[in-house]
């Protein structure tokens, strides 16, 4: 992985996370599945307090089934914004490499979001207006893993830890079942989302990682709402049990 893609993502991120958007997205699930029966299971959360959890189980030697979901509920002075997420799918696997420590996945799936975001505007601290938006969506989603189980090490406190990284390609499409802005049914939005997801694993066990993970957000269309206002940047804890 190129070192200096991996620090321009972050600044990537920030930048994009200044917008504002009806979609949030979650954390990709990246299993890192290798054989039949192991089992991946995550939790994320970012500075924005979106919390994701996901789950993966590996039903066959290539086969692998996936459960996803997010949810968020900020409350402050000129905005709220909640919003729920689930994602179901599956795919395929497997492992290369002259050890068979490296990992291709490429999983596609469905899913369902619900966003509320207020929006208000301030004037010598008074409220002059308030802009309530309502919006129920679906998304499919296709995506590539590549990964690998090579670890280098990271000396810290006396001690050594694994560390390995991973990428993931997202692209999502993102379709609005319903809309309202203040209560006033408007025309529904769609969107093709681009997310290239790059993450990071330290070893805290045999079993159990620490994960970073950081993406950008690309909208392929140009609309008012359903836009790429919001990326990924999360730390998280993943844990693998019954793999290679």
């Amino acid at each position: 992985m190129n070192k200096y893609l991996r620090f321009a993502i972050p600044v990537l991120a920030l930048f994009a996370s200044g917008c504002s958007s009806v979609y949030m997205p979650n954390v990709p699930n990246t299993p890192m599945l290798s054989k039949q029966g192991e089992f991946s299971g995550g939790g994320h959360i970012s500075l924005k307090g979106n919390a994701s959890i996901n789950g993966a189980y590996a039903i066959s030697d290539h086969i692998g089934i996936l459960a996803s979901g997010s949810t968020m509920q900020s409350e402050r002075r000129s905005k709220d914004f909640s919003h729920k997420l689930i994602e179901i799918g599956g795919g395929y696997f497997d492992t290369f490499g002259p050890d068979n420590n490296r990992i291709i996945e490429i999983y596609g799936g469905v899913g369902k979001g619900w966003s509320d975001i207020t929006n208000r505007d301030f004037k010598n601290d008074v409220l002059v207006s308030s802009e309530l938006q309502e919006v129920d969506y679906r998304k499919s989603f296709l995506q590539v893993n590549y990964s690998s189980k090579r670890k280098n090490n990271l000396h810290l406190f006396g001690k050594d830890f694994p560390i390995n990284y991973g990428t993931a390609l997202r692209i999502s499409h993102v379709k609005m079942d319903r809309f309202f802005l203040n209560g006033i049914v408007l025309p529904k939005e769609d969107n093709i989302f681009f997310e290239p997801i790059f993450f990071t694993r330290m070893g805290l066990s045999k079993n159990i990682q620490l994960q970073y993970t950081t993406s950008s957000n690309i909208g392929l269309k140009n609309r008012d709402y359903m836009t790429a206002g919001n990326s990924i940047f999360t730390v998280g804890v993943v844990v693998n049990v019954g793999g290679k």
